[in-house]
């Protein structure tokens, strides 16, 4: 063991702390003999003895630079470790005892010692993959029953719904299902069969039809109480221009816009026949009213266009086709354009700031066919 310098009371506590911690950090790089303790027992000795045997081949098998730098590297920890010492002393002020606390001696006997054998190891497990309600019978009973608003609920809401869809660990729920309320259809994207028609196409009550055509059924009501709702709030009357087209109608809807514009013009505001959600029945083109009825474009800048943007959500409608999306949706933005979804899934797509259907369902955009 290092001397334990005798407490001088011509020293200042603080020039005695500095002397104490030079004197440390100069006997710190001595190999320092571990004296037998009474206490440790014979077997404990000799297995102490084996590993610092070991230590020892390891470390003198170590390349001379490794050696000097864990020696400076010793050397840095003892300095800390006697200025803390002396530091306490000097605390102490005139105690002489304090300054003869045991000393703190660094003992180099290798590198660092190897964790000891038989200690926990973590164990990384591959996590199980998300288990699909598609396993469920119960859910593909009630999904397989064509009940939207009571598959939606089967499977734990709108938002679950949607992420189930989009992660595609749901993928019994087709979005290609011209008879569900979320079928997507785009350029990518055709009906199947190309010349699908709906069974249930009825006329909305109350609402201005500026043509014969109608809706499926809960999109008809839906629209009804869209047109109620706006009148209620001051908005103004809503009527629409389009609701199903058909196959054939749609031809020809198309075959008029390429004849004004041309193709590739007609491609950014027209579908081709068995790409268009008009055929689902569950789109409409509104215009305003005022007595008499304005034009598409006319829209964008009304009343009724500025509350439909707010609060068609409410009625299960989403506008489909908005302004700087045309990369995805592949048609220039149309104000006068609603879709119907439902109330639930309107409701997710408001919430989650959605603009097309692509995103909202984790597909691809589609801008061409």
């Amino acid at each position: 063991m290092g001397r334990v310098t005798s407490f001088d009371p011509e020293l200042s506590p603080r020039r005695a702390a500095r002397a104490e911690a030079e004197r440390r950090a100069t006997e710190a790089i001595e190999v320092v003999a571990v004296a037998e303790k009474p206490a440790m027992s014979r077997r404990l000795q000799r297995e102490s003895a084996v590993t610092a045997a070991g230590r020892g081949t390891r470390w003198a098998s170590q390349p001379r630079e490794t050696r000097r730098r864990v020696a400076v590297l010793a050397l840095g920890l003892t300095v800390i470790a006697a200025s803390g010492v002396a530091i306490g002393a000097a605390r102490a002020g005139s105690d002489p005892a304090a300054l003869a606390a045991p000393e703190v001696v660094a003992v180099i006997e290798g590198p660092p010692a190897v964790p000891a054998e038989g200690l926990p190891v973590p164990v990384l497990a591959e996590a199980p993959a998300p288990a699909s309600r598609c396993d469920d019978p119960a859910f593909t009973s009630v999904l397989s029953s064509g009940d939207d608003a009571a598959t939606i609920a089967a499977i734990g809401g709108a938002e679950a719904f949607r992420s189930a869809v989009a992660s595609g660990i749901a993928p019994c729920i087709s979005l290609s299902d011209p008879n569900r309320q979320w079928v997507v259809v785009n350029k990518k994207r055709p009906f199947d069969p190309s010349d699908y028609r709906p069974g249930d196409i009825v006329m909305p009550d109350g609402v201005r039809a500026l043509k014969e055509s109608g809706l499926r059924r809960q999109a008809a009501d839906a629209l009804t109480a869209l047109v109620r709702g706006a009148a209620d709030a001051g908005a103004g009357e809503i009527g629409y221009l389009s609701a199903f087209r058909s196959y054939t109608n749609q031809q020809s809807t198309y075959a008029e816009r390429v004849a004004v514009v041309g193709v590739e013009a007609a491609d950014r505001e027209s579908a081709r026949a068995g790409f268009s959600e008009h055929q689902s029945g569950l789109a409409v083109d509104i215009v305003p009213c005022d007595r008499s009825c304005g034009t598409l474009d006319d829209v964008a800048a009304s009343s009724q266009g500025a509350w439909v943007r707010d609060h068609a959500w409410e009625y299960g409608y989403i506008t489909r086709y908005v302004e700087g999306r045309t990369d995805v949706s592949g048609y220039e933005p149309e104000a006068w354009h609603l879709r119907y979804i439902g109330t639930d899934l309107a409701k997710v797509y408001h919430d989650g700031g959605y603009t097309t259907l692509e995103e909202f369902f984790g597909l691809p955009g589609a801008p061409t066919y």
